[in-house]
């Protein structure tokens, strides 16, 4: 997911803005949405962790013109051990026209849907290993996302040339917005089939393999095959679309479908976008390993909203816009998200730092990789600048999406900058090698991974504790408890003693920080091994030092705070004056 626009000035990241053609100017007159519903990651229901979802079959039929959706849910489950009943979680907003299983009709009155999650009773308990196909028909008028992709919902816009525009973006809120679901990280269907029917000449552009469309009576449908998508990656995005193709070759040997839709009249700021493909394939199959969904393809489509990592059809709202790297960072972003959210998914939303935390540090490690140190350097400047520590990034407990991507009662910006700036001390202190390895091993499942020895899967915190620990044969729980696991980061306390200069490892809790930390002492630089926590080296009264001088450490600095707390005053000022300017105008 895009970085959420900080409140605070002391953000130096880029802002983020609106696309210039976003939702359309109507007032939204639509229902509330219950609490079950507007939270996403609940634990599930037993009956949910009890199946596999198989399949989803979903049909769609789109209305611009009435901002309208006709939803055909089928859906198989496989169950693992004895249950009476199917459960998913779907808006009870809609209208549901008819509910049955196995083409068996469910009377009006034994499903419940009371505040979004759907319990329908089986005439015949299933045993573990039986499969039931339950369908639902529904419709209604999704719920309306009025600032996407921070909020869940539809974008309903017009594109500059007047044609109907439309997106969902439901990270937010969950899948539950628009389709009947396991509302949950881990319910990820094991394949997706769409059927989407929009007016004619428009196209709808979707997760996976494009298997055909048929046109008839003014409606073009197509259809769509993906496997393992993220609950919310399955997406509609619906417009006046264009098309650039291409193919990549990859270095492991396979060929990857490049794919862009972008909107009529882009000429040559969509060609200059889609040239950026291939480089960046080229760095994270280098880096990282192989592309997961080269079977399907690497796909992008224009949005009216910022952007979403939606599996093998990435949502992207930039206008094209280049940071002062050179590249666009928010393309970047967004397909780092095809290894760390889509290939790795998280077991639940405290993770969630794994798929923010590694996609954002892609950015420095990506402009190292394609220009050298000065930007690398740069970016992890920024991304410094903005380091919050209100909360641990890890709270050890489930959490709701809400809360984690919240800056007030969760890590919030820190899944993203703090948690970058932990994978770049990590890599300091394992070494490339090991440090890649790990991250191998708990994105692929093992480290020497190449087209169809691995498949999607989900991991946790503990799991990426434990690939490290693998790889290394060394046990770091002292790193992620100290920056995962409590919110203020370390102190390096640095004392002259005469001709010896004493390091110390200030840390919440005294926990054990055995890091060790690099001192430059004259034109000198040494490392200090730090072994419990404590070190020392020599220097002269005439001898100056530097600690950790190439920044390879994460570590408290004043000078940040200070700066954070001055930008703050400043900002809250520029508001201030800017509420009385108005209401002198008035």
């Amino acid at each position: 997911m895009p970085h959420r626009a900080r409140l605070l000035a002391v953000s130096i990241a880029t802002v983020l803005a609106l696309p210039a053609f976003a939702a359309e100017e109507k007032e939204i007159d639509q229902p509330a949405m219950t609490d079950f519903t507007t939270q996403t990651g609940l634990p599930r229901a037993p009956e949910q962790e009890a199946v596999v979802f198989e399949l989803a079959d979903l049909s769609f039929k789109v209305d611009p013109a009435q901002r309208h959706l006709d939803g055909d849910a089928k859906l198989t489950f496989r169950a693992t051990k004895p249950i009476s009943a199917l459960v998913v979680d779907l808006d009870n907003n809609y209208r549901v026209a008819s509910v049955d299983v196995d083409g068996v009709p469910v009377p009006a009155g034994t499903w419940k849907n009371p505040e979004g999650r759907m319990t329908v009773p089986l005439a015949k308990p299933l045993a573990a290993g039986e499969r039931a196909t339950l369908r639902i028909r529904y419709d209604g008028k999704p719920h309306v996302a009025k600032r996407a992709p921070w909020d869940g919902g539809f974008v309903w816009a017009k594109a500059p040339t007047g044609e109907p525009w439309v997106a969902s973006a439901i990270q937010g809120n969950g899948c539950d917005l628009f389709w009947p679901c396991i509302d949950h990280p881990q319910g990820e269907p094991l394949q997706v089939d769409q059927h989407v029917s929009v007016p004619a000449p428009l196209v709808s552009a979707g997760n996976g393999i494009a298997m055909g469309m048929d046109e008839k009576d003014g409606w073009r449908t197509y259809h769509w095959r993906t496997k393992n998508p993220d609950t919310y990656a399955i997406s509609l995005n619906i417009g006046p679309y264009e098309l650039l193709q291409a193919d990549y070759k990859s270095r492991y040997g396979n060929t990857i479908p490049l794919r862009f839709w972008h909107l009529r009249g882009e000429g040559k700021k969509a060609d200059d976008l889609f040239a950026e493909f291939p480089k960046m394939l080229d760095f994270f199959e280098e880096v990282i390993g192989p592309y997961p969904f080269a079977d399907e393809k690497m796909g992008v489509v224009e949005t009216p909203h910022l952007g979403m990592e939606h599996q093998t059809i990435n949502a992207y709202g930039n206008e094209y816009k280049k940071a002062e790297y050179g590249y666009d960072w928010l393309l970047q972003h967004e397909f780092a998200h095809e290894w760390f959210g889509n290939q790795l998914t998280n077991k639940d939303w405290d993770d969630m730092w794994l798929h923010e935390g590694f996609g954002t540090y892609m950015q420095p490690l990506y402009m190292q990789w394609l220009r050298g140190d000065m930007e690398y350097d740069a970016i992890r400047m920024k991304q410094r600048a903005t380091v919050a520590n209100k909360h641990p990034i890890v709270a050890g407990r489930p959490m709701r999406e809400a809360d984690v991507y919240s800056d007030e009662v969760g890590p919030g910006h820190d899944i993203y900058y703090k948690a970058s700036l932990v994978m770049d001390t990590l890599r300091h202190l394992l070494g490339d090698k090991a440090f890649f390895d790990a991250t191998r091993q708990v994105v692929y499942g093992r480290t020497d991974p190449k087209p169809g020895n691995f498949k999607p899967l989900y991991a946790n915190t503990q799991d990426f504790v434990a690939a490290v620990k693998q790889v290394t044969g060394k046990d770091y729980a002292w790193f992620f408890n100290v920056y995962l696991y409590q919110p203020a980061l370390p102190e390096l306390v640095a004392t002259r003693n005469g001709d010896r200069l004493d390091l110390r490892w200030n840390v919440p809790g005294n926990k054990p920080f055995p890091m060790p930390v690099e001192v430059r002492v004259g034109n000198e630089v040494k490392t200090v091994a730090m072994a419990d926590g404590q070190g020392s080296l020599p220097i002269a009264a005439d001898q100056s030092f530097t600690l950790d001088p190439h920044s390879k450490v994460l570590r408290a600095l004043p000078h940040i705070v200070e700066f954070q707390k001055d930008a703050e005053a400043r900002a809250k000022a520029a508001e201030a004056a800017k509420k009385a300017e108005g209401a002198k105008a008035k």
